[in-house]
């Protein structure tokens, strides 16, 4: 087990090349990092790394049968891991991507089971952050987007408050200071023929009917 990994202040708005190339590095050799999200910090790795994926469901004690969310930089990557793409979630995509909406697809069957949870589905999301937007520019794949904690326990919104359970056994932290917390994203099952609100997080109920109609 990991006793201590590397920090790096990092702005949030502003990212610093350097330190985002270093992380990016780190993803590509394996590596863990905490990284900020738009409320919460995550653990990003390779989503096509079945090794690193396989990491951090031990690293967050996640039951196997709970998939874990992938970060895309564009529309077009979607079909790198993603079976299909229906007209409904090109419109959803197109009003609030990057944002609060993650997209439940069929999953292709090249993904690593455990990223699926073996469910045959894979969640989607861009995101917004500007920190998470250069890791998975710089990363030109998949990043995993869960929330750096225990399984089952609360996020985090300040990396002095991650679990040390969690810290001890990463790579590097990228600490973009306090997040705003709150409501997590909307999450849309698309796999059906009429789409499913599986949780109305950040974007509402309302808006997301507006476009599913």
């Amino acid at each position: 087990m990991k006793t201590s990994c590397d920090f790096k202040k990092i702005s949030p708005t502003r990212p610093d090349p350097h330190i985002i190339e270093s992380a990016v590095e780190c993803i590509r050799n394996d590596g863990i990092i905490a990284f900020p999200t738009t409320g919460l910090y995550g653990l990003g790795a390779d989503a096509l790394n079945r090794d690193a994926v396989e990491r951090i469901f031990r690293i967050k004690r996640r039951p196997a049968h709970k998939p874990i969310l992938v970060l895309v930089k564009a529309e077009a990557d979607l079909s790198k891991i993603v079976g299909d793409v229906p007209p409904v979630a090109s419109r959803l995509i197109k009003t609030f991507w990057p944002g609060g909406l993650t997209l439940i697809f069929n999953a292709n069957n090249t993904l690593p089971e455990a990223l699926t949870g073996g469910t045959g589905k894979i969640g989607v999301r861009m995101p917004v952050h500007p920190v998470a937007r250069a890791l998975v520019s710089g990363l030109n794949g998949m990043l995993t987007g869960t929330s750096a904690n225990i399984s089952g326990e609360p996020g985090c919104s300040d990396v002095s408050l991650l679990d040390a359970r969690v810290t001890e056994q990463l790579d590097l932290i990228l600490d973009a200071g306090p997040l705003s917390g709150g409501l997590g994203s909307t999450v849309v099952d698309v796999t059906t023929p009429k789409p499913v609100i599986i949780r109305e997080g950040s974007i509402a109920k309302t808006r997301i009917l507006s476009v599913i109609g």
